[in-house]
């Protein structure tokens, strides 16, 4: 037996949804198997339709496998280790690059896959923390990962992945997903702004490499606010009846109609404060749901996570989950829509992801 063979042995025997998933040209990533689930598991009263994070193409998965550590790149592919200080600076288009080319069913980490970790962690009563105080979590002191990068005044800035305590793991055990909460940003492929109005792939389609993520792409849809079915976006972010993300005294607002404040820049509120328009159907807002863009409670505070977007610009992508400095703001369900595909900050990286 080689001693990759006694690894992934080892590895399974100790943490039995964690996996060593080698690319096309046999270098590993260390990755954690989600299971498929139902809506109604993870939002109470929900419908018994399967998450759409476990559909792709019209097939439904039987799960997902999403990379335990943010991803670190070599040779110009994305790959999930611990111990390492992961890409940043990195424009969405090369990240999903670095996933694609790894080969058959490896993609970057999509709205709808990191929706449904959102759903789940809430819904299970753990929400991650991470480091989004200058290598520590805002709600302590004492609990550190190991720095890897730093400030100029010396804070420290990103860390090793995996490094931080079992509280930035996403169910709180050692076989969880480490630093969905801060360190870097993450690129958050399948869904964007465009002039305000969102715009997905279908399900989870967006794990398919086929299924172009280009600016021009056919594949990219625009949801009926009054339906909640998909339909051909008009390129100006006024399609009849799509769901739009309005500003309404100082708070996101999904509705149907015309954009009451339409601004070039990027502005937030908290997430728990984002709502939708009362014409918008419960088949809209389930899409919003399974996307953690929309609270699924009117009564839980979402630990001060933060929403911020731009709805005037012709084009804006989506990073979550915040970064070593934002403190409270960052989470599972912190969504930053303002960032344009080309944006390639120090604060930004990505996750890589896989289906079978």
């Amino acid at each position: 037996m080689s001693n990759f063979d006694l690894s992934s042995l080892a590895l399974a025997s100790a943490f039995p949804t964690n996996k060593i998933l080698t690319d096309d040209k046999g270098l590993p990533s260390v990755m954690v198997y989600i299971p498929k689930f139902k809506m109604s598991d993870v939002i109470d009263g929900a419908g018994d339709s399967t998450h759409p994070a476990f559909i792709v193409n019209g097939v439904e998965k039987n799960g997902i496998y999403i990379s335990k550590y943010q991803n670190v790149a070599y040779n110009n592919r994305a790959y999930s280790l611990p111990g390492e200080d992961p890409k940043v600076s990195i424009t969405a288009d090369t990240a999903r690059k670095y996933c694609e080319d790894k080969g058959a069913g490896w993609h970057m980490m999509s709205a709808m896959e990191w929706g449904a970790l959102a759903l789940w962690c809430k819904k299970n009563g753990w929400m991650p923390w991470g480091n989004n105080n200058y290598g520590k979590d805002t709600r302590e002191t004492m609990k550190k990962g190991v720095p890897a990068k730093y400030e100029s005044d010396g804070r420290t800035a990103t860390i090793l992945t995996g490094t931080g305590p079992v509280e930035y793991s996403h169910n709180k055990q050692l076989d969880g997903i480490y630093d969905l909460n801060g360190n870097v940003w993450e690129w958050s492929d399948g869904m964007r702004l465009v002039y305000g109005e969102l715009q997905v792939l279908e399900n989870n389609n967006a794990a398919d490499s086929s299924n172009s993520k280009a600016a021009s792409s056919a594949a990219w849809k625009a949801i009926d606010g009054t339906t909640g079915e998909l339909i051909t976006p008009d390129g100006n972010g006024t399609t009849t009846n799509s769901l739009k993300l309005d500003m309404v005294s100082s708070k996101g607002k999904w509705i149907t109609g015309t954009l009451s404040d339409k601004k070039d820049e990027g502005r937030g509120c908290s997430f728990a404060s984002v709502t939708a328009d009362t014409n918008v159907c419960d088949k809209a807002k389930a899409i919003l749901y399974a996307l953690a863009m929309l609270p699924d409670s009117t009564t839980f505070d979402y630990e001060g996570d933060y929403f911020w977007f731009n709805n005037g610009n012709a084009e804006r992508f989506a990073i979550r989950g915040g970064r070593w400095a934002d403190g409270a703001h960052a989470g599972l369900f912190y969504t930053h829509l303002d960032p344009p595909r080309s944006d390639s900050g120090w604060s930004i990286g990505f996750r890589s992801a896989f289906y079978e």
